[in-house]
Order: structure tokens, then sequence, then C-alpha cells
């Protein structure tokens, strides 16, 4: 099979760790008799910095014309200062919209050969986990009005949390559907306590829980799942969140995996074409250094194989080489540890996971 691949290395490590998962496919390609081709566009900082946007027509027309996007990481402390319709993240914020991408799937698991690097207490670490948080991603207070007024206390800035219920159905579907095919339990996250559009939330979730009765359904405040996730995290099975509480749980739980580092994600809509990203930012101090993990970067291929390919086995090598990798005790710094761990590179990390593969 011949599947085209859009590529956006972006800013910072970006273009260090796409490459590694672009390895990763083609020694995938190479196992199974399948061909990618890549095609490079340009998003973010690097864009601001050649096209002064941060997301050009014509990458739009690149990733529209794919089979599926490959995305590293956006941003720095270059373009802070600039206003924020070319701040290098509302390039990836147009393109999640451009494309339709309204659920995010991020899943987040504790394997042994990490528990040391998990910052959590030994004996909940003991105890593993293997959650997915299902985010959505192109409505709420990202996507809200916003702006500045003057008051006779000053000036007030504004951003709006809003939700309708086609858009709380269809990313409830998307977690039910992922609960189904797990271990049937899904947890639904709001502040119905304080919010109107969460209160909303919670009425439409419900209703669709009518859908699935295998489903165990339980709510949670925000604040509680937050404190939950690193109380006793093996009782997650799927997480269903709105977009700003899905976004920092899912960095929280990532965080208790032993790095942000090693989570991959996948941003889905109607189609087959997905946008699959680390979940980590773009890490200007390292970048160039050779210290970034590309495993996270590894793994979101892996999550294209399976979520836009229907190529599982093809998935499962990919997540065998990291494991064996991992077993063996390659460490890049993030997930170093004084056992008998040895530290490599960016590069030297893909090219292990891709002679495993």
């Amino acid at each position: 099979m011949n599947y085209n691949i859009a590529v956006i290395r972006g800013d910072g490590i970006g273009p260090e760790i796409v490459p590694q998962a672009m390895k990763a496919l083609k020694a995938v390609g190479s196992k199974f008799s399948h061909n990618f081709s890549f095609t490079d566009a340009l998003m973010g900082g690097c864009a601001v910095d050649n096209a002064g946007v941060p997301l050009p027509q014509e990458t739009i027309d690149v990733c529209l014309n794919s089979d599926s996007v490959l995305f590293g990481a956006i941003g720095g402390p270059k373009w802070d200062a600039y206003p924020k319709e070319i701040r290098p993240e509302a390039g990836l914020l147009a393109l999640r919209s451009t494309m339709g991408l309204y659920a995010n799937i991020r899943p987040a698991s504790l394997i042994k050969p990490l528990h040391s690097a998990c910052p959590l207490r030994a004996d909940i670490a003991a105890k593993g986990f293997d959650m997915v948080i299902v985010r959505e991603l192109t409505g709420g207070i990202y996507f809200g009005e916003r702006g500045r007024r003057g008051t006779k206390n000053g000036v007030e800035a504004f951003d709006t949390e809003s939700y309708n219920e086609m858009e709380i159905k269809r990313i409830a579907k998307t977690a039910f559907e992922t609960a189904m095919a797990r271990r049937k339990k899904l947890t639904s996250v709001d502040k119905a306590n304080v919010l109107e559009s969460s209160r909303l939330w919670r009425e439409v979730v419900h209703g669709m829980s009518k859908e699935y009765p295998e489903v165990e359904l339980c709510d949670m405040y925000v604040d509680n799942a937050a404190m939950q996730l690193v109380k006793d995290p093996s009782q997650f099975d799927v997480l269903l969140a709105s977009n700003i509480f899905g976004d920092i749980l899912s960095d929280e739980a990532a965080m208790i995996t032993g790095s942000i580092g090693m989570l991959a994600s996948a941003s889905l809509g109607d189609t087959k074409r997905g946008l699959y990203e680390p979940i980590h930012g773009s890490a200007p101090d390292i970048a160039g250094q050779d210290k970034a993990n590309p495993i996270a970067a590894i793994l979101s291929a892996a999550m294209m194989l399976k979520y836009s390919f229907g190529l599982h086995q093809e998935c499962h090598a990919i997540e065998n080489a990291v494991d064996t990798v991992l077993r063996s005790g390659a460490r890049t710094p993030d997930i170093m540890d004084t056992g008998t761990s040895h530290m490599v590179g960016t590069k030297q990390m893909g090219e292990l996971i891709c002679r495993k593969i």
C-alpha cells in the first residue's frame, strides 16, 4: 500500500524528533511492504519567519491532500511577543479547525521499565495505569469569543467558554466507543457545580450513555480529577473532557508516565485523515543538542498506522520495539535513572527502535 503523509517538523526540537518517527515508518514499510511518501510543510514560528503567517495556505493544501499529517512541535520565546493572530500556536488551532479535527486521543500508561522514572510514590507507581484521555479539540474557551474592553476599573480581558449539543455529542460518541474497545469505563470530567457549559455537557453525556449501556459512566469535577490522577491513576480507563480541561489533565497524565516526552496523540475528525503529534512542546532550551526524547513522536506515528490506515500489526511492531528498547536500558536524559540504564541521544534512540522494528 502507498500512503502520502504531510510532515510538519515545526520549531525547537520538532526538526529533531520528527525524522525519527519518519525512520520508524520507513522501517515498518520495509518490513510489511508498504510505501510511505513524505511532503514537508511549514507551520509555526518557522512559517512566520518564512511566510509571515503561522499557517500558510500551501501548508493547508498539502495537509488536505495527504492521507494524514505527522507533526512535531511549534513555538518558542522568539515569537512570544508577536500579536496573537501570528503567534505560532494560532497556526495549530487553525489547522485543527480547517481539518475538522474535533477529537484528541491521548493514551497514557506506565510501562514497567519506567516505574523508577514515575514521580508518584512507589506503591502507587507499582500498581501501574493504562488510560486514554479523549479531549474535545475545536470548541470551548480556546475557540470562543475573546478580546479586551475598557471598564471603569481599567482594561478587562475576556475569553468565552461555550459548547453546543452537537459538539458535545460527537466527542462523547468518540469517548464511549473508545471505552467499548477497552475496559468499558468512562469518566466524564466537568465543573457542573459552577459552569453552565458543564451542566449542558453533563446532560448530553448522560443522554448519550443510554446508547452504550455496557459502559459504566461516572462524573468527576475537574479539580477532583486532577487530584485523583496523582492519588490513584489506576482507577481510570477513559476520561472525557472539554478542550481546556483535557489539555491540562493530559499534560498531568503525561508527567506521571515518567516524562512528557513519552506521550503520543491523535487528532481525528469524521474522515480517516488525522493529525498525529507528541503532546510535549518545542523545548527550545534543548533544541539542537540531540537530547530530546523522540519516543512520543515515534508512538504518534504508530497511532497513525492504527487510526488512519487500519494497520494494527504494524502499529504493534512500533510499540513492541519501543518497549524492547526501554527494557534494554536505553534512556534519553528525561527518563534517565541511576540504575542499569544507559544514556542515548535523540538519533541513537530512533536508530535502536528502528532496528527492533
